[in-house]
């Protein structure tokens, strides 16, 4: 196995450059593929017409023929007279009255999906130029750079002979734009840059398998972001000072495991903003004046413990580490961004494991807080180890607390893989969240935290027990946390189900990187 893993962090991302287009002609554009805008009613782009007029009317008798511009859908059109670029891929926008920031950013998928089946090295895109309701140019330049810098990611960490030649070829992304443009194009790619960066960090983490992403391993990951920015600082805590710490519900989890668990906590201070002259509230202000903390759940292997897994689909367990992997990859878009903020991190990490020293079903613990839970079932182990790390989170008198993990099997089954669950009962913060995942594309789903959902944790033995039974099971989870966090404003993301695909296309996602990091743009 190749040791350049270990290289990893200061590469991602490199091989991708992006460029803006405002001085030549669209038809004169020398590129090796350019993407033109279809809708499906055949009303042809600004760019698309000037490249059909230029090359006589062929697209247009394609759209009328062959080409229905179904969202998402792309067509190869070579050599075409009058047109410099070799290749001009129809990428396919919808109705235009249905046109969204959703719909564009599909297609900006879609294209880059293109480039790198068609193995050319660089392409431009005019799809930014398309304005559409509610949706910047920067937002669509971020759209674009995300775009492509996720269609050229590949995974052969640990493959012993990686197949090159199979590697993305795809290297430049260029924009083209109108010149007044410009300022705004640019700094939407450079977001979209880092975004797309961040979260292939978090995909490359969740690839890699448990006996390599050990909670070792997430702590040296940590130490590597700082070295590369120092706006990161970070502190890695080993067993001894957990346990100083008094956090006995988060190192029964690890109890099990020869694998040392490791306690992450980062610190990015991006520069202050200029003052200004505008004023807020007095409540808002005091609501700003702390970090925000982002907790992210980090078993890098989940066998269920003593209430163990089934075999089929055990191997997935490595990605139980995701909600820590969206937290590093966060950071380092963030860092790399230079966000006028401040944000911690914390990462509670550890491998849940069968073994003599693992926690039973009916063993009692008592967690940072005090507070003694009953374990009814060992599987619910996430849980045990992030309410201590809430409880940890006090001390930096946040704005806003928001914990990210691949929590429930339930909560798969309430969303599937297209939303994240949300549970808040912080009205304001919720809708910030999910305004960020509707910006992002990266989209959440808010869940019900009633109380009378708290009766079903009752413990005869313990202040509440870890588990709340099968019914409504990713909300019992949520209120189980909750009771670690009454200090502050704070918000669940349940990943369980966009965290990582299975099947023929099993792999890490990089969720919730752009909804985390979009929220904290927001906040900036």
């Amino acid at each position: 196995m190749r040791d350049n893993r270990k290289n990893y962090l200061t590469n991602i991302g490199s091989q991708m450059d992006f460029s803006t287009n405002t001085s030549v002609s669209i038809h004169q554009t020398k590129t090796a593929a350019l993407a033109a805008g279809i809708f499906a009613d055949g009303v042809l782009s600004p760019a698309a017409d000037v490249i059909d007029r230029a090359c006589g009317g062929a697209i247009r008798d394609l759209v009328k023929s062959e080409f229905k511009g179904k969202t998402g859908s792309t067509l190869v059109l070579r050599n075409l007279q009058g047109v410099s670029a070799p290749r001009i891929v129809l990428v396919g926008l919808g109705k235009q009255s249905e046109y969204s920031a959703r719909v564009h950013a599909k297609a900006e998928q879609a294209f880059a999906a293109a480039c790198v089946q068609l193995r050319v090295v660089e392409a431009t895109s005019t799809l930014v130029s398309i304005a559409c309701p509610e949706s910047t140019v920067q937002d669509r330049a971020r759209s674009a750079g995300s775009a492509a810098t996720d269609a050229a990611y590949y995974y052969d960490e640990t493959m012993g002979k990686p197949d090159v030649d199979a590697r993305p070829k795809l290297k430049k992304i260029s924009v083209w734009i109108g010149k007044s443009d410009q300022a705004a194009t640019e700094k939407g790619l450079k977001e979209g840059v880092a975004l797309g960066q961040g979260v292939s960090l978090a995909r490359t983490l969740g690839n890699l398998p448990g006996n390599i992403c050990t909670p070792t391993y997430l702590g040296d990951s940590a130490k590597k972001l700082a070295k590369q920015f120092s706006s990161i600082k970070v502190n890695v805590l080993d067993q001894k000072q957990i346990a100083a710490l008094k956090m006995g519900s988060f190192l029964s989890v690890a109890k099990g495991s020869d694998q040392p668990p490791k306690f992450i906590v980062l610190h990015y201070k991006g520069k202050a903003p200029a003052k200004t002259a505008s004023k807020t509230s007095s409540k808002q202000h005091a609501k700003q004046q702390g970090p925000v903390v982002l907790v992210g759940k980090g078993i890098t292997f989940d066998s269920g413990g003593v209430s163990i897994k089934p075999a089929a689909t055990m191997d997935e367990m490595k990605f139980d580490m995701c909600g820590a992997a969206s937290v590093l990859g966060t950071f380092q878009t963030i860092a790399q961004l230079g966000l006028p903020l401040e944000v911690i991190g914390l990462i509670p990490t550890c491998e849940n494991m069968v073994s003599g020293r693992a926690n039973k079903p009916g063993d009692v613990v008592t967690s940072m807080s005090g507070q003694t839970i009953e374990i009814l079932n060992t599987d619910a182990e996430g849980r045990l180890i992030l309410c201590d790390a809430l409880t940890y989170a006090e001390r930096f008198k946040p704005s806003a607390v928001i914990d990210i993990a691949t929590l429930t099997g339930a909560c798969v089954v309430a969303l599937g893989g297209v939303n994240s669950g949300l549970f808040s009962k912080d009205d304001a913060l919720a809708e910030s969240l999910l305004k960020a995942g509707k910006q992002s594309g990266d989209t959440a789903w808010r869940m019900p935290m009633d109380d009378a959902y708290q009766e079903q944790l009752k413990s005869n033995f313990a202040d509440m027990a870890n588990i709340g039974g099968m019914p409504a099971g990713s909300v019992t989870a949520a209120c189980f946390l909750s009771r670690f966090t009454k200090a502050y404003r704070w918000a669940h993301l349940d990943i369980a189900g966009t965290a990582w695909k299975g099947g023929a296309t099993k792999g890490s996602t990089g969720r919730p990187v752009p909804l985390l990091v979009q929220y904290l743009l927001n906040q900036a």
